[in-house]
């Protein structure tokens, strides 16, 4: 029996925990997740510091003139007391001296010679960054499961961190099955196909961070996938698609029972790709996807991406959606849980006009898929959908209800 699309992931989020983790220099470790949460050791800034170039001054001498013939640099290590009726020339990030109260930028006083003329008015504090305002000592700045960014290495940087603890990168072997299937370096015949799914998962895999593994067309016989099995144990996923019917050479789910496989569904209540299994060989996830390349990839969205991310050790596995309006009036598959690809301009979706199951046309064109169940009929332009995002990741710590209703 079929399970549901919620039944489904509900199923993979149980059953996928993430990889082991290694320590990586922060050079290295863009795009990689946190394995644990990092702890400031150290106010930020350190010290006092101008937020201006311009004179350190008490407030008592606003409106007066004042004697300045001292300068502070960044990176200085002012041992000078400010004293009444004099100021110091301060620049961008240099340390505040003690007893100063303001900073006074260059734009507001005038200068002729060493006399500096303040302005009438100087708020206490003005033009000061204080020590631990951008982050106090103790204060958690990222945590375990954050995707690491370019802003995030700023602020381990900031911290004086070299390396960091990561998830190890998730290892992904794909092979398809199907004696009309040939690679795409290999001469086909008129009777023969191109295997396009496997180098689609590839480069999907690779586009979400995995380290992929091929392995070439196999034979649909038992014997030939129970050894492709084998050869592709040392994986975290493996991936293949096709043989999930019941024709009389459908083979992937015996070879992947022969193996030891967990089976723990084989159908989803899905259109298009409903022959899609999900199980485990010890610490190994197994997909099986269908053959047509659309159904493959609208159930690889849905389904991989959720598992790549659960075993990548991110926080947010769960899909997100964005409300949105539709474009046009839009007829759904009457009785069916749907996925529909389409197009999001940011302002409303507008669903692909053709995307049979069989087709690869669309796969580029598409950005985002709705959900939609059985009971949605129609659609009237303008009316408010769910979509989830395909071209960037958009993925939540929350569950949520995904469907367009």
């Amino acid at each position: 029996m079929a399970v549901l699309i919620t039944e489904a992931l509900d199923i993979i989020y149980q059953n996928i925990s993430p990889v082991s983790t290694e320590i990586i220099p922060i050079e290295m470790a863009l795009g990689r997740v946190l394995s644990k949460e990092y702890i400031a050791s150290f106010d930020l800034p350190r010290f006092d510091n101008s937020a201006m170039d311009g004179y350190a001054v008490l407030c008592a001498d606003a409106g007066s003139t004042v004697h300045s013939d001292q300068v502070i640099y960044a990176g200085d290590n002012p041992a000078m007391v400010l004293q009444k009726e004099t100021a110091l020339r301060i620049m961008t990030g240099a340390p505040i001296p003690q007893g100063a109260e303001a900073i006074v930028p260059f734009e507001f006083v005038t200068v002729e010679e060493s006399k500096i003329a303040l302005p009438e008015e100087i708020p206490q504090g003005a033009h000061i960054r204080r020590a631990g305002e951008d982050m106090k000592k103790g204060k958690v700045y990222l945590e375990n499961g954050d995707k690491i960014t370019a802003y995030s290495i700023t602020l381990l940087v900031s911290q004086g961190v070299t390396h960091v603890e990561v998830y190890r990168k998730i290892k992904v072997a794909v092979f398809s099955s199907g004696d009309e299937l040939r690679s795409h370096f290999e001469r086909v015949e008129a009777h023969q196909l191109y295997n396009s799914n496997t180098p689609m998962f590839l480069s999907r895999a690779k586009a979400l961070g995995c380290e992929v593994s091929y392995v070439p067309n196999i034979g649909d016989t038992v014997q030939a996938l129970e050894s492709a099995i084998k050869d592709s144990l040392h994986a975290d996923i493996i991936i293949t698609t096709g043989g999930m019917s019941v024709g009389d050479k459908d083979f992937t789910q015996e070879a992947f029972a022969n193996c030891g496989m967990e089976l723990f569904f084989n159908r989803v209540e899905i259109k298009p790709g409903k022959p899609v299994a999900f199980g485990k060989i010890d610490q190994t996830a197994i997909v099986n996807l269908p053959g047509n390349p659309l159904a493959a990839m609208v159930n690889y969205e849905i389904f991989i991406r959720t598992i790549i991310h659960k075993m990548s050790g991110a926080s947010a596995y769960y899909h997100h959606t964005i409300e949105t309006k539709i474009a046009v009036d839009f007829q759904a598959k009457k009785g069916k849980y749907t996925v529909t690809l389409g197009h999001f301009d940011g302002k409303a979706f507008m669903p692909l006009k053709e995307q049979m199951a069989g087709m690869v046309t669309p796969m580029q064109e598409a950005e985002v898929m709705m959900l939609t169940q059985p009971d949605i009929r129609h659609l009237k332009k303008g009316d408010v959908v769910k979509i989830i995002p395909i071209k960037w990741e958009f993925f939540k710590t929350e569950k949520e209800d995904f469907y367009t209703k």
